[in-house]
């Protein structure tokens, strides 16, 4: 299978201070790890012989070689070579002499390591910045080298924020499980204040805390990536944002941070980082996790805050049951809510509930609007309706107000790159610690009145709740349950930091002209320094999206903004979007909406009763369109001069999610045929882990650098996807008109109560025709 992690770390050492490890066991260790770093040997050299004959080649990079000092196609063929014996070698020094540590062998740990963070895509990255250092490696004299040096000093990462460092903050950490009211208690903290910001990591969270706010009485502001509302001739007023869009110049009573074991996670964690370090609060409230004390105390010495800690325990209990559903619907029970983790899974998940049981079953997930999902709530929640069961994707794990008796899995596995991960002890903790909060008819009739807890955001004080039970459809989703939650995870040991823009810009000068920025970005990580307490965070997609904006001319800060926009490369139109909203930047100008032939109004215009093409490709574009305009929306406040159709964009998004709703509301998926998917998934996985296993060991845990929380974070504030993979999508086909109650039509209204599910009939195509439909139509202002 592989070697253990525990025998990795020994192999680490020279086996003279390994202890308690005979010869025979050394021996053993020894032939396991050559083997693994063989195979890992020839992937990484068939990965580099690729690339250099592909997307690396002369003929698609002949600028940027120039850049990096190589002007003949011979001249990198040598390079090439030679690159290529230095992989071997340290390939052949990990395989013979067990050599794969950073200082012992640089080379082969860096590609190890991008291997264990991203697969072939951390590969991929890191061979092309390795090369690209190999050609830099005389080009820089020793002085500029010590300067770079000077400017990669992220040890203290605290002194970013001067103007906080000269306040003296008291830190408020309130810990404990889910249901154990501790965000309640940190709010009422909030509420009491004269000024102050809510940072959570979800718009569904900011959005639920801007509505408690105003329902109150109380001035707040909702600040999201692509959403601003802010009240109208106030000077004082509350924010409630996102936890990236945390104002920090911004003097306040009380601040608090939502889920700050987020503060940990590889990809976003500097975001709760530079809230925590950076907000200028006199006291700051952040909630999370147990496992987050220890890293939150050390940063509070660090900078001098003092720090106060809240402890709570659960109101209820929780315990995973010794028996799945045995994939029958037939045994769900009132109050139980099954856990799904696309919009296409939920709506299949829905019919098919309701048609096993004859009984009425809400849906809850984040992209649903503000009031439709506090609709649905109050369905489920209500004692005296027929609505006895809820599908819900995972945004449940982060706090909805929903009386939950018992949650259910239909999965255990997510959607990572190239496949299907495990989901991690966390995460699977998380989502199921919402059980418990469930009131019989009776109890809810002789509770005592907390005001309307089914309207949004007039979030009751947390409740003492019956026994909380966590089961799953399957029995191999059961297994992997009861393993997770019979373990603690593991303390947070560093929080995530990413360089500010400022930085950046230093660094960049340094560097000869057309130098791409995705190499400088790759160097200042590279030779950053950080304390024991901080790691960089990780990339993503952020090297391929330099590259793509590589060609158009735009400052430092401005490569900067892209770099964190909410893109969706995979998507077929993904990079050409980007450079299009690029080149709009760049030209600063050309950003009207109906401008950009990338974005593909026309869809809009095709008869949804009549489609021209299949249903799940209709889905495909739709959804598509959706994270175009969002992207869009992201940056018209960010460039509001040059993408300036923001009230067109913010109703287009309102149309494309009506047609989503509506395609999702006609599909069907047999119970059979999400049976397969569900057993293929779970195939998946395990040929993924082995896979895994057999390249690096066994150091792909579970646990390891895996999202804190779930969900998908392609954008801040968290959005579920429309489907996991494509064979979801497959396995669909449109259902037969059902009818409706006037709660489920009520559903499908937006805030204005206008329905949109109804469709337009257009003989133009063109963009103005799209443009003079919105605009005489819907009366939108362009």
């Amino acid at each position: 299978m592989g070697i253990s992690s525990k025998l990795l770390s020994q192999l680490d050492c020279p086996a003279e201070v390994v202890q308690g490890s005979n010869t025979r066991q050394q021996s053993r260790a020894r032939s396991e790890a050559r083997k693994t770093y063989g195979i890992f040997r020839k992937l990484a050299l068939g990965r580099y012989d690729l690339l250099m004959s592909t997307s690396r080649s002369w003929a698609a990079k002949v600028a940027e070689y120039k850049a990096f000092g190589v002007h003949t196609k011979l001249d990198l063929e040598r390079e090439v070579k030679s690159f290529r014996t230095s992989i071997e070698r340290a390939c052949d020094l990990a395989s013979e002499e067990n050599s794969i540590s950073k200082s012992e062998n640089p080379l082969f740990w860096r590609l190890r390591n991008a291997f264990v963070l991203d697969e072939m895509d951390g590969l991929t990255n890191e061979m092309t910045y390795t090369f690209q250092n190999f050609l830099m490696r005389s080009r820089f004299p020793k002085n500029i080298a010590a300067t770079h040096k000077n400017i990669a000093d992220f040890r203290f990462p605290h002194e970013w924020f001067p103007a906080t460092r000269a306040l003296q903050r008291t830190i408020h950490l309130h810990v404990g499980p889910t249901n154990s009211g501790k965000t309640y208690n940190a709010l009422k903290a909030l509420e009491e204040a004269k000024s102050g910001i809510y940072a959570g990591p979800l718009r569904l969270l900011a959005h639920e805390v801007f509505t408690r706010f105003v329902a109150k009485g109380r001035k707040c502001a909702l600040i999201t990536g692509e959403e601003q509302r802010i009240p109208e001739n106030e000077d004082n007023y509350f924010r409630s944002c996102t936890v990236e869009m945390t104002p920090l110049n911004l003097p306040v009573d009380v601040a608090v941070i939502d889920e700050i074991q987020m503060i940990g996670d590889p990809e976003r964690g500097w975001a709760w980082t530079q809230a925590f370090l950076g907000v200028q609060a006199k006291e700051v409230h952040v909630c999370g996790e147990e496992r987050a004390v220890n890293l939150i105390e050390s940063l509070c010495t660090s900078i001098g805050d003092k720090c106060v800690i809240h402890r709570y325990k659960r109101l209820s209990p929780l315990e995973v049951m010794d028996e799945s559903l045995k994939g029958n619907f037939n045994g769900l029970q009132k109050g139980d809510a099954v856990v799904t983790f696309s919009r296409v899974g939920i709506h299949a998940l829905k019919r098919q509930i309701e048609g096993s049981t004859g009984r009425r079953c809400a849906v809850v997930y984040g992209s649903l609007p503000p009031e439709t999902r506090a609709q649905q709530a109050a369905l489920f929640n209500d004692p005296d309706n027929d609505y006895d069961f809820i599908v819900a994707s995972d945004a449940i794990g982060m706090g909805l107000n929903l009386e939950i008796k018992r949650v259910i899995f239909e999965q255990t596995h997510k959607r990572a790159k190239g496949g299907y991960r495990q989901m991690s002890t966390s995460e699977l903790k998380q989502i199921g610690g919402r059980a418990g909060r469930y009131k019989t008819a009776r109890q809810a009739a002789m509770s005592e009145p907390e005001g309307d807890s089914n309207v949004e955001g007039a979030t009751p004080p947390p409740k003492a709740g019956q026994l909380g039970l966590v089961t799953a459809l399957e029995d191999d989703d059961l297994a992997i349950l009861k393993m997770a939650f019979n373990r603690e995870a593991e303390p947070l040991k560093t929080a995530g930091i990413q360089p500010p823009p400022s930085v950046l810009e230093r660094f960049s000068a340094y560097f000869p002209p057309n130098t791409p920025f995705s190499y400088m970005i790759s160097r200042l990580r590279d030779i950053a320094q950080t304390s024991p307490m901080f790691h960089m965070c990780f990339l993503g997609e952020m090297l391929a999206v330099a590259d793509l904006i590589q060609p158009f001319p735009m400052s430092v800060y401005d490569r900067c903004v892209f770099l964190n926009a909410p893109v969706h490369l995979r998507e077929r139109n993904g990079p050409s979007v980007l450079q299009a909203f690029a080149k709009c930047v760049s030209n600063m100008e050309g950003g009207d909406l109906l401008d950009i032939p990338e974005v593909n109004l026309e869809l809009l215009d095709l008869d949804a009763e009549n489609l021209p093409i299949a249903v799940p490709e209709f889905l495909r574009q739709l959804e598509s369109l959706h994270k175009t305009i969002t992207l869009y929306l992201w940056l018209s406040y960010r460039y509001s001069g040059v993408f300036r159709s923001q009230s067109l964009a913010f109703h287009v998004k309102e149309i494309v999610e009506a047609r989503i709703d509506n395609q999702l509301d006609k599909l069907n998926v047999s119970e059979a045929s999400r049976k397969a998917r569900m057993q293929a998934i779970r195939k998946q996985a395990r040929r993924a882990k082995l896979k895994a296993e057999k390249v690096l060991g066994e150091e792909a845990t579970v646990d390891g650098l895996n999202h804190e929380l779930p969900g998908k974070w392609d954008e801040e504030g968290h959005e579920e996807p429309l489907f996991e993979d494509a064979s979801e999508l497959g396995a669909t086909a449109p259902s037969k008109p059902s009818s409706r109650n006037p709660q489920t039509e009520q559903s499908h209204k937006g805030s204005a109560g206008v329905d949109h599910r109804h469709h337009h009939h257009h003989e133009e195509g063109s963009n103005s025709a799209v443009q003079k439909r919105y605009i005489e139509h819907h009366n939108v202002q362009y």
